[in-house]
């Protein structure tokens, strides 16, 4: 029985998506029409102007490469100079352009679309595959993200979830989201670590569970490590096998490549229940003259592991990490829960055995684990008996510039969230009569090595002799991990904010107007 007003929880994943419900108690997973519990992250526009979202969209990177887009997730909340932009643009075959204030944009078919755009499309297919099970309306929900995603990327999905017309009443992080899944409503008194490796992004938390309070004491990530680069490597090889072969480059044809990147991913799940895999693309590539070449080969275990085993072994210099922030070893845990469907592969279940000392806790799909979680703690938030309590950390540091290029650290990362901390600086030149706030995230004292969230001046103080000036700035992350920055002058009460929706962030009237863009699309 449908509540009378259902909240849902949304797996926003850069392969795959995934929406569940809880109904009398128990988190359910739903269906879309054709039975699928997990639909593509991926949008596939038509030049008529409706919108193909799922794996039907899916389908369409074939055919129609430069149109559809997917693995958006690795690019929303980034600037276009960075060093994961410059990778994607290289290897993607959509158009990745520059938009206002350094953001990222798609340009599909003459119409530039922003990241959270992109991602809204698939959050309406999961609401509307949402109200067509539950038979109502759905408004709310709790969305999850990377443990490691920084404030802009944080801020980028509560847009997403915005502009696709929902009331986000909650971000929160997929390991999190797992452990609530594993061990809501059981009991439990046990420290796990949630080891995620998704399409994209990797995380690693170290969680208590006391009774259904899950209290998470450490976590780290990458958030350009996943599926995705095991796909990569397997398309590389079989790109250069096919050269040795042929003499033909198929990095040089977008529908080739496309159908490469297909046959990389399929091989790649293959191995999570075979030894060997025997690849076959027919007409994998036709020449000017119209001579047509097939592509097969075989690929065993071994050459698999070899392309791949140093991904793998990256993820355990993350969990080395989380270990010494929550100032344990691996003998202190109870158990390890594995997320994502990257880790069906027994590569990657034996490594992690390995690394851990034990084995893995099985049972649990690892496709759907997020996505319920994300169930029970909307149920949660709106239940006011519930006794499903969640203690999150923030993944990096908080900084304020300071003068010099340098930085001063106010929120350490794993900080338990929700806090406010506030500082005390004074000006550092006479007769100054503003000051530039630059807020940054990462683990340098010097600005330029980490993550610029945003900036913004403060003014109206008292003028006067360097360091006569007090002026008071203070950082408060919010239980979505979203920072607040303000800056107060005690002595004339004048004070100044801002929400750091950074600089590559959207304008209200930038989310208005996509709204309108996307509620008004009709949905394939």
């Amino acid at each position: 029985m449908a509540s009378p007003e259902p909240v849902i929880g949304i797996d926003l994943g850069t392969s795959y998506s995934c929406v569940a419900v809880v109904e009398d108690g128990v988190p359910t997973v739903i269906p879309n029409e054709w039975g699928e519990r997990t639909q593509a992250s991926v949008v596939s526009f038509l030049e008529d102007g409706r919108v193909q979202v799922g794996n039907d969209a899916k389908r369409r990177l074939l055919t129609h490469p430069k149109h559809t887009i997917y693995s958006a997730k690795r690019l929303i909340g980034r600037y276009v100079f960075s060093p994961e932009v410059k990778k994607a643009k290289a290897i993607m075959p959509y158009e990745i352009v520059e938009g206002p204030n350094h953001s990222v944009r798609v340009n599909v078919l003459g119409k530039e679309y922003s990241l959270p755009q992109i991602s809204a499309f698939v959050l309406k297919e999961m609401k509307e595959i949402a109200e067509g099970y539950l038979g109502q309306d759905v408004q709310k929900a709790v969305i999850t993200v990377p443990a490691y995603f920084n404030d802009n990327q944080r801020q980028a999905t509560q847009d997403a979830g915005r502009i696709a017309g929902l009331e986000v009443l909650r971000i929160i992080n997929e390991p999190t989201s797992a452990a609530l899944a594993y061990g809501f409503g059981k009991h439990l008194n046990e420290r796990v670590a949630i080891y995620d490796l998704g399409g994209g992004t990797f995380d690693i938390s170290i969680l208590e569970i006391g009774n259904d309070t899950f209290e998470v004491l450490a976590t780290a990530g990458d958030t350009y490590l996943g599926g995705d680069d095991i796909d990569m490597r397997l398309m590389d090889y079989f790109a250069d096998l096919f050269m040795q072969q042929t003499g033909v480059n198929l990095r040089k044809d977008a529908g080739a490549l496309q159908r490469l990147r297909e046959v990389s991913e399929e091989t790649k799940k293959a191995f999570s229940l075979k030894k060997k895999v025997r690849v076959h693309i027919p007409e994998a590539y036709t020449d000017e003259s119209g001579k047509v070449y097939d592509f097969q080969t075989v690929i065993d275990n071994d050459t698999f592991v070899q392309l791949t085993l140093d991904l793998v072994q990256r993820s355990f210099k993350v969990c080395d990490e989380a270990l010494q922030s929550a100032g344990m070893t691996v003998g202190d845990l109870d158990g390890i829960i594995l997320v994502g469907g990257p880790t069906r592969l027994p590569l990657i279940r034996d490594s992690v055995q390995h690394y851990f000392g034990r084995e893995p806790t099985l049972g649990i799909d690892p496709d759907e684990v997020v996505a319920m979680g994300a169930a029970i703690q909307a149920e949660a938030l709106m239940d006011a008996d519930s006794t499903a309590f969640l203690l999150d950390v923030t993944p990096l540091t908080l900084r304020l510039g300071t003068v010099g290029g340098y930085t001063e650290q106010i929120i350490a990362k794993n900080t338990p969230v929700p806090i406010d901390r506030t500082r005390t600086f004074t000006t550092s030149r006479d007769m100054q009569e503003r000051v530039k706030i630059r807020i940054l995230q990462g683990e340098s004292n010097r600005q330029e090595e980490n993550e610029l969230l945003g900036e913004f001046e403060f003014s109206g103080f008292r003028v006067a002799l360097r360091g006569e000036v007090q002026i008071e700035v203070t950082f408060e992350i919010d239980s979505n991990g979203i920072l607040n920055v303000s800056a107060l002058d005690p002595e004339s009460g004048q004070s100044a904010s801002t929400t750091v929706s950074l600089s590559s962030g959207l304008s209200e009237d930038e989310i208005l107007s996509a709204m309108d863009d996307v509620q008004s699309a009709e949905l394939l």
